[in-house]
């Protein structure tokens, strides 16, 4: 009786595990990343005069963190920081890429292959910017190694960003639509006979170029440099929004049945801002605040295709940007004109390309329904954490070096972030330690060239407690010699580590 007695009660009890096992799948992980979102460009954040209803329904339901931060200022870099939770620094092919191959290595371990390694599928939708193909690309064939060397399944991606050619999607390494009879070729040096450039004629547009996008035109845009053929491929710009939301959800619905990883890379609001006709005027500040109105309703969007697929409850959304804002990025289109009161940087000095903190202080947001419970994180995080804190917590043993295990900060609601960060501008680094900043001294420009942007370059150390100072305007260098020297050699410390 006490045997038949045992018996039932370790079967009941294998059955309550099994069934806890079939409850409990893997987490679905989707990232979005918005391209020059500025910490003041969110609304949950209480900085600026923008309105973005669906980020802010996540961001009230998640954890909003106030530091969390990119690796780089600018968008190629961070983009391999936060695949490969490496310090973009250490490469020193991690800069803004133009006609670049690709600049991760296919032997190195990244976030997708992680995932795999772990049963997940992988796949990529929107901008890409880390490189293609080998020396010289070759548009008219299947471009490798690309998205897939690197871990992901499935991709539809743009090559770099909105502003280069050449102005074509690529479907899994092959450019989508694209006629034989009318091959792709691309300069960035100069011109192809018989071809129109913004240059020479401005004529033919209808986006006037400030400085660097005098290339060829596309759809009226003036670009960065040259392309011929191919124009059944060419994308039409306004349509871009539409176009990745429609593949992200197309994605979703192809292998919801299994644990996937969707990294849904937003070209909004870079340069060329071109949203869609319908979202025009709604932000009273112009094409830029269009384009995040209009980035904002893409994410809900999505979110609500998750909800209608009784997915939303087991999918980790984590929503940033890859650096901080800029007004005049190469186009006269009323950023500066029309901005009203609105603070993209919020009330944190710099922007994109700076190493003051709004150049990689960004929004920067977790949800899981269910899991997550809603607050306001002032943990210091970065975007080369998720490697090893999404790792963490799906059981995988994968770590990099320069990422930490903060999976407790992001998906737990608990625990410590950050010590230590080192940030990245442009080739130039500075440290961020618990509260505060140390930017070494450089020489170069006061200002970004061509914006208005203070690049936090000086012949002098700068150092700043954050806590009483987070506009970055009282530099304590001089008045606090012992915490700068103990900064110094805390910095040199990690970026002498091999």
């Amino acid at each position: 009786m006490k045997t038949s007695f045992f018996i039932a009660t370790l079967l009941i009890c294998c059955l309550n595990s099994c069934k806890n096992s079939i409850q409990q799948p893997q987490p679905n992980f989707i990232i979005i990343y918005a391209d020059d979102l500025g910490y003041g460009d969110v609304s949950s954040y209480e900085m600026g005069k923008l309105q973005t209803p669906n980020i802010d329904k996540i961001a009230n339901n998640g954890s909003r963190f106030t530091n969390g931060y990119s690796s780089s200022a600018t968008c190629s870099p961070s983009r391999y920081a936060l695949l490969t939770g490496t310090y973009p620094w250490r490469n020193k092919r991690a800069k803004i890429l133009t006609g670049a191959n690709l600049i991760i290595d296919p032997l190195e371990m990244t976030l997708p292959k992680m995932f795999k390694g772990e049963g997940y599928k992988t796949g990529v939708v929107g901008k890409w910017h880390l490189g293609l193909g080998d020396s010289p690309i070759d548009y008219n064939q299947k471009i490798s190694p690309g998205p897939y060397e690197v871990g992901f399944d499935y991709s539809f991606i743009i090559p770099d960003t909105q502003d280069r050619v050449p102005t074509v999607y690529i479907e899994n390494g092959n450019v989508l639509n694209l006629n034989p009879m009318d091959p792709i070729q691309v300069s960035f040096e100069k011109n192809f006979e018989a071809q129109p450039s913004g240059k020479n004629n401005p004529e033919l547009i209808s986006m006037k170029w400030h400085h660097g996008h005098n290339g060829s035109i596309v759809n009226g845009i003036p670009r960065i440099g040259f392309m011929k053929g191919g124009e059944k491929a060419k994308w039409i710009d306004i349509d871009m929004a539409d176009e990745f939301l429609n593949q992200a959800k197309n994605y979703i619905d192809s292998v919801k049945e299994k644990p996937f990883f969707l990294f849904y890379t937003l070209q909004q609001p870079h340069v060329p801002r071109t949203p869609h006709p319908r979202f025009e005027g709604l932000s009273g500040m112009g094409p830029r605040g269009d384009a995040i109105i209009e980035a904002d309703w893409c994410i809900g969007e999505l979110y609500s295709h998750l909800e209608k697929n009784d997915l939303l409850k087991n999918t980790v959304i984590i929503i940033s940007s890859d650096n901080g804002p800029v007004l005049n990025d190469g186009y006269y289109d009323d950023a500066v004109e029309k901005l009203g009161d609105h603070t993209p940087a919020g009330n944190l000095r710099g922007g994109k390309y700076s190493l003051f903190d709004a150049g990689t202080r960004v929004p920067l947001i977790t949800f899981w329904k269910g899991k997550i419970k809603a607050q306001v994180s002032d943990e210091l995080v970065s975007q080369i954490d998720f490697l090893n804190s999404i790792a963490s917590l799906i059981g995988s043993k994968v770590r990099s070096k320069d990422g930490e295990d903060l999976s407790n900060v992001f998906f737990n609601n608990s625990g410590s972030g950050r010590n230590d960060l080192v940030l990245e501008a442009m080739t130039r680094t500075a440290f961020r330690s618990q509260n505060w900043a140390l930017i070494p001294p450089y020489s170069g420009p006061y200002r970004y060239p061509n914006t208005d942007i203070e690049s936090g370059i000086a012949e002098e150390p700068q150092l700043y407690n954050l806590d009483d100072d987070s506009s970055q305007q009282n530099n304590l260098a001089l008045s606090n010699p012992k915490k700068l020297n103990e900064l110094i050699l805390r910095y040199n410390h990690i970026v002498k580590l091999k």
